[in-house]
């Protein structure tokens, strides 16, 4: 079997910066910069969910040839 290129711990919490964290943290800045007319709000909510979908690819690339 394959030895995994990144520890267990190390994959579950980039899982859950994919899955919740960069997620959380663009809607919450957008919905923040609507009410105090901050600026950027539509630029960061879409950077943190590109870096999401990109990270997710990524790890779940990675599960599927680690499974193989």
């Amino acid at each position: 079997m394959m030895k995994s290129f990144l520890p267990d711990k190390v994959y579950d919490i980039l899982v859950w910066i994919a899955l919740v964290a960069l997620d959380a943290v663009g809607v919450c800045y957008k919905a923040i910069a609507e009410i105090w007319h901050l600026p950027f709000g539509n630029e960061i909510l879409g950077t943190c969910a590109a870096l999401s979908l990109c990270l997710g690819i990524l790890l779940g690339v990675s599960k599927a040839q680690y499974k193989k």
